[in-house]
């Protein structure tokens, strides 16, 4: 599949970048090389492959390639805020930019 220098531009502008004229044609042409591979992918025959609910294999342990999950405490939300130009606990005020 090929991508079209507008495609990109539409994906750059959805995106909010400003990108120049050596930026559009690397990200257009590293876009068509994944869209090319994924169209690879798409001509194998899966449907023999069983769906899958995690990666790990049969013979693999999640304590042998996952670490634990630890809840780690974060107490800097009231510093931030503290130094923040517009401030609402628990939250910061922006400009609004889904619209231009």
């Amino acid at each position: 599949m090929k991508i079209s220098r507008e495609d990109v531009l539409r994906v750059a502008d959805l995106a909010y970048l400003d990108l120049g004229e050596a930026e559009l044609e690397t990200y257009r042409a590293q876009i068509d090389e994944i869209l090319e591979y994924i169209g690879k992918l798409n001509e194998l025959d899966t449907s023999k492959v069983e769906p899958m609910a995690q990666v790990l294999a049969d013979d693999q342990t999640a304590d042998a390639t996952l670490r634990e999950d630890l809840v780690v405490p974060c107490a800097v939300a009231d510093d931030v805020l503290e130094h923040a130009p517009d401030p609402a606990p628990p939250y910061f005020r922006v400009p609004k930019v889904i619209e231009r």
